[in-house]
């Protein structure tokens, strides 16, 4: 199994979690690999921090005395000169370097692409070069974010300041942006949280004239959690980017991955200390621990093991052009403990 979407935190962040920590929780939810968001602190935007991360990344797995494989996401940011250069960096550095990541949106991490002409120039740059590979996009329009509305003495209003049309906007921007601009990678949703943008993409593959490969993954925390949940105590807990969903849209979601419209599982996960949480700044929750539940959840509900296989592993290594073993490792459930908190502790005990 493969998690290609993780942030691991450490350098400047180590408090939160270091790499040492999650891959060695990786490696015993039974993942045989896992793929970097580059919004680490400092970003994975030059080719220094890109080997620098490997360096630790290879000696936080040697330590563990384990073997697991990590990928990372070199981050673009709309100056033509560092887009190149984290272009070089995939070419040279490949496998190691999945893909790009682009923000289209302000997350965790300030490295947010908001403006149209921004986000159009990152994709007529990336097809100039010639760039044939993922660029994974976290789709949230900030013009219809509603910054006003978030209080964090309410923390359901996250979901409203964040509203589902945001994402759906975006997704269709980057259809049409990377159409015109003739891009030739595949384009990756990532963390798609509603099935009107995952009707966008898939009514979007018969695109065939414009050439444009387009995948998104589905988040375990936007199929069972839901924006009421968000209500109860501790609701800041539950903050995440993009937002959990009102009913009935996680349960649609569900349906959308069990029915083949979503390409893969991802978690997004990205620990913060309690405090960060408490304190209504910081967006994310902890989601290896909660993979092999996940796995177990869709199995006990109808899933076939080759549709297993091909949300956890197949098609990550189709789409990526990598090639990962798989082990067959049985997981350890019991990982929650590994966090100061488990997100999922009030999700569904079977899928809708």
């Amino acid at each position: 199994m493969i998690d290609p979407h993780v942030h691991l935190r450490d350098w400047n962040q180590a408090a939160k979690e270091t790499l040492r920590h999650g891959l060695g929780v990786a490696y015993r939810a039974g993942l045989d690999g896992v793929f970097e968001m580059p919004n680490t602190d400092p970003p994975l935007t030059s080719r220094e921090m890109i080997l620098r991360r490997i360096d630790d990344a290879d000696a936080a797995v040697k330590s563990l005395g384990i073997s697991i494989f990590h990928g990372l996401y070199a981050g673009v940011t709309a100056v033509p000169r560092q887009i190149e250069e984290a272009v070089r960096a995939w070419r040279e550095l490949f496998p190691r370097v999945v893909g790009l990541k682009m923000f289209a949106g302000q997350s965790t991490g300030n490295m947010g692409i908001g403006g149209m002409d921004a986000q159009a120039l990152v994709y007529r740059t990336l097809a100039a070069l010639g760039y044939t590979g993922v660029l994974a996009v976290h789709c949230e329009k900030e013009a219809l974010m509603r910054a006003e509305v978030w209080d964090p003495a309410q923390p359901a209003s996250h979901a409203r300041a964040r509203p589902p049309a945001a994402e759906v906007a975006s997704v269709d921007d980057q259809m049409r942006l990377a159409a015109a601009a003739s891009f030739r990678g595949t384009l990756h949703v990532c963390h798609i949280t509603t099935p009107w943008a995952v009707d966008l993409l898939r009514n979007a593959h018969g695109a065939a004239a414009a050439g444009l490969r387009v995948t998104c993954g589905l988040t375990p925390h936007h199929a069972l959690l839901d924006a009421a949940m968000m209500e109860e105590e501790h609701g800041l807990l539950l903050k995440v980017n993009p937002p959990l969903r009102p009913k009935p849209l996680p349960a649609l979601m569900l349906r959308r991955l069990r029915d083949g419209a979503i390409d893969w599982i991802e978690t997004d996960h990205a620990p913060h200390a309690r405090r960060d949480k408490t304190d209504g700044f910081a967006s994310g929750v902890p989601g290896l621990p909660f993979y092999p539940r996940f796995v177990r959840m869709l199995r006990e509900t109808g899933a076939e093991e080759e549709t297993l296989v091909e949300l956890t592993h197949g098609a990550i290594c189709r789409q990526f052009g990598i090639t990962v073993a798989r082990s067959g490792r049985s997981a350890d459930e019991g990982l929650a403990g590994e966090y100061e908190f488990d997100p999922f502790a009030r999700a569904p005990a079977a899928a809708p």
